[in-house]
């Protein structure tokens, strides 16, 4: 097959070391070319160009947002996305069962291209008030979620050593003074409002992420099989975020059942509107500040290579 391994060379697990052995055993049983990404958009634009070209696979390797630009890049195409995981907690690629050491998972995938192990999935499209429209594979998050990003990406070097560290710190400092917590921000599912609150998240797939090697759910009906989950958290009392995120590491029975919490599964099209500006993210890659995002879901738009 005709393979394209699109490197960030800055992704907390990338190395020299790594890459020459990963490309090596690629390339030993199929025509390969490498390419480096310099800076953000480039593998979108990297993966889009193989599409073109009638590449078989886009293989990552890289972090989820390496991983995301590539979906984007491939959305309604031919060219099968594979990853190795090069980041800091490769979110997608663990939902997939792909191995944790990137030299593993490369002859993981070997044997997935032998026996032709491909699947359709659908994807989320969210759509911003202004800017382009971004796919998503796990999940997009509006309004709290997403500053929690923003303040993990301004800490990149602390990131890239202790990820689940920095998220727990960035969540209180975020709440205590980076996030107005009046902001409300109104889901409505086909014409219907379905709640409003300062955290929501539309979920592709599950888990939400990993803390350490435990699940952290937060849309327990989520699925690649199936359409977009929302989940709208009323508010921001600690209490409630505390219980809801030990909950998602074990039988996420309170994300299921409190009263602060509202779930819809099985969403096609959701609109988010804002009182004030909101932050949003996807796959855990900041995008700045909306007024309003629009979010469907897709079926059948993207080939993965599956472990």
């Amino acid at each position: 097959m005709r393979l394209r391994l699109v490197v960030n060379p800055v992704a907390s697990r990338v190395t020299a070391h790594q890459r020459i052995p990963i490309a090596d055993a690629l390339a030993s049983e199929h025509d390969l070319e490498v390419v480096e990404t310099g800076e953000r958009g480039d593998a979108e634009g990297l993966a889009r160009d193989a599409a073109a070209h009638g590449l078989d696979v886009v293989v990552t390797l890289g972090g989820d947002g390496t991983l995301n630009e590539a979906a984007c890049g491939l959305v309604r195409s031919a060219t099968a996305l594979a990853v190795l995981p090069g980041g800091s907690t490769n979110v997608f690629a663990r939902t997939l069962g792909v191995a944790h050491d990137p030299l593993t998972a490369t002859h993981q995938l070997l044997r997935a291209l032998a026996a032709r192990s491909f699947r359709r999935v659908g994807v989320g499209i969210a759509s911003p008030s202004d800017g382009p429209e971004r796919t998503f594979l796990f999940h997009a998050g509006c309004g709290f979620d997403a500053a929690i990003v923003a303040q993990m990406e301004q800490r990149w070097y602390v990131k890239r050593y202790l990820a689940h560290p920095a998220f727990t710190w960035s969540t209180i400092t975020t709440w205590l003074r980076h996030y107005d917590r009046k902001t409300q921000l109104c889901v409505t599912v086909s014409d219907d409002r379905v709640a409003s609150g300062p955290y929501v998240v539309l979920s592709n797939s599950d888990p939400y992420t990993y803390v350490a090697r435990r699940r952290l759910t937060i849309a327990p009906d989520a699925g690649l099989d199936r359409a977009l989950a929302v989940t709208v958290v009323h508010d921001l009392r600690p209490m409630l975020l505390v219980r809801a995120a030990l909950s998602g590491l074990g039988s996420a029975r309170v994300v299921e059942t409190s009263p602060d919490i509202t779930q819809r599964a099985d969403v096609d099209h959701v609109d988010i509107t804002g009182d004030r500006p909101f932050p949003w993210q996807v796959d855990g890659d900041y995008l700045g500040y909306i007024s309003r995002l629009t979010a469907r879901y897709e079926p059948d738009v993207l080939t993965l290579v599956m472990p």
